[in-house]
């Protein structure tokens, strides 16, 4: 069996990683890969935005299965093309896809499907969206409990928490006069601001049956104790005791239910990876955003647990035969990831910097080093990305993960690698108290 993996993220690194452990022992190429995934499978020259040459090689090469790993490729539309071209792929149709390409289609499928997420006004125009924050919030001395979200694709960033007018004042402008994330701020949405701690719950969907994978919990602020800009995720652990048995019985009814079905009357059946970011108010978890894919780094910790066949996963999906296959097997350790990045990340930073100590990384017993932003140069691994790597560990409980972790952390270097010291310290907050 053929497969390809479209991507060059830790969250495909991850994914060559446990597909090539696959029973059905399958030929894996990753496009178009970094220096991780080269030590997993096939890295193939072709962009993650490249449809045309995706497409062709798929077909050159008799691709049975491609996995589509980051959100660009699937609301270009390219599972839509691999599928006219005869070529089975996991991930949602473009039409699908919009739940992540457009938070303004997303909200008002909420609304529609009586999902519960926040209040919300959608502005086309920067003066519009100005007017409406100063005529509720007429000083700067008080709270402006919004925030203010560009509505396309914007790896993350596009998403800015305000507490004064001025803040919301100079998101607008960002997003829609300056243009900072490009097409994204086309439009806007501005939400109330709501208050608990975060989650993600994945599931996995062929339009009829839905798998919902354990509940894990991200890291988005660049900083300790969650401050500092919005990034694309500095780390991740799995399972949240925030989210127990019975929430996540409530999250299956209440959300992801009630999304598949909305997403088929709307004749946009989805099929793939239903990511849902929560918040868990005092009025239970309300829909922050929804995602079609992985998320980056929840992969990682995700799949890290997982001891059965992700391929079977995966093939039976596209098959639309979930229902027929026996659930996910997990291991019952929690898994934790810490994200380092390139100093400046997530503004600008230099690529190019030789990394060292991966192989002392790699030797610490539980451990997996997932690489995200580098790439081979000279016959050394450099990073080329603000994200360059995402360690992660699995242990008893998630302290011993977590200590796994940063202990493979600390044998990495390269100028300016840092990351946050704090993942899974909520966690840690709630089942083994000071």
């Amino acid at each position: 069996m053929k497969v390809l993996i479209v991507g060059n993220g830790g969250r495909e690194h991850a994914l060559a990683w446990k597909v090539a452990q696959s029973p059905q022992r399958p030929e894996v190429f990753v496009a178009p890969g970094n220096a991780g995934t080269a030590l997993e499978a096939t890295n193939v020259a072709i962009s993650a935005t490249d449809l045309p040459g995706l497409i062709s090689f798929s077909k050159d090469k008799a691709i049975d299965l491609v996995v589509v790993g980051p959100e660009a490729p699937l609301t270009a539309g390219l599972v839509d093309g691999l599928q006219a071209a005869g070529i089975r792929a996991f991930g949602p149709s473009k039409a699908a896809a919009e739940l992540e390409g457009s938070k303004v289609f997303c909200k008002q499928l909420l609304r529609q499907a009586d999902v519960p997420t926040a209040d919300y006004q959608v502005f086309r125009q920067a003066d519009d969206a100005a007017r409406f924050i100063k005529d509720r919030y007429p000083s700067d001395d008080v709270d402006c409990p919004v925030v203010v979200k560009a509505d396309g694709l914007a790896s993350g960033k596009g998403v800015v928490v305000c507490h004064s007018r001025n803040d919301a004042l100079q998101a607008i402008d960002r997003i829609a006069r300056q243009r900072e994330f490009g097409e994204a701020g086309r439009a806007m949405v501005i939400e109330e601001r709501l208050i608990g701690q975060e989650a993600s719950v994945l599931a996995i969907t062929d339009g009829k049956t839905i798998v919902t994978l354990p509940p894990a919990q991200d890291h988005k602020p660049a900083y300790d104790g969650d401050t500092g800009p919005n990034t694309g995720g500095m780390g991740a652990y799995c399972p949240t005791p925030i989210v127990d048995d019975d929430l996540l019985r409530k999250i299956e009814a209440d959300v992801l239910v009630p999304v598949v079905h909305a997403m088929k009357r709307q004749r946009r059946p989805f099929r793939g990876v239903l990511y849902a970011g929560l918040i868990l108010t005092p009025q239970g978890p309300k829909v922050l955003e929804f995602n079609v894919r992985f998320g980056d780094p929840e992969c990682q910790p995700l799949l890290m647990r997982l001891n059965s066949d992700v391929l079977e996963l995966f093939d039976a999906t596209v098959s639309g035969t979930l229902e027929s296959i026996s659930p996910p097997v997990w291991d019952p350790r929690p898994s934790l990831c810490v994200v380092m990045a390139s100093q400046g990340y997530p503004g600008d930073y230099q690529q190019g910097r030789v990394i060292s100590g991966l192989e002392e990384a790699a030797a610490i017993p539980d451990v997996k080093v997932f690489h995200a932003g580098t790439r081979l140069e000279d016959g050394n691994v450099v990073t080329a990305g603000g994200r360059v790597l995402g360690v992660t560990a699995i242990g008893a409980s998630i302290s011993a993960a977590k200590l796994q972790a940063y202990r493979a952390v600390q044998c990495i270097r390269w100028p300016g690698a840092w990351c946050r010291k704090d993942i899974s310290d909520k966690a840690l907050a709630m089942i083994e108290p000071t």
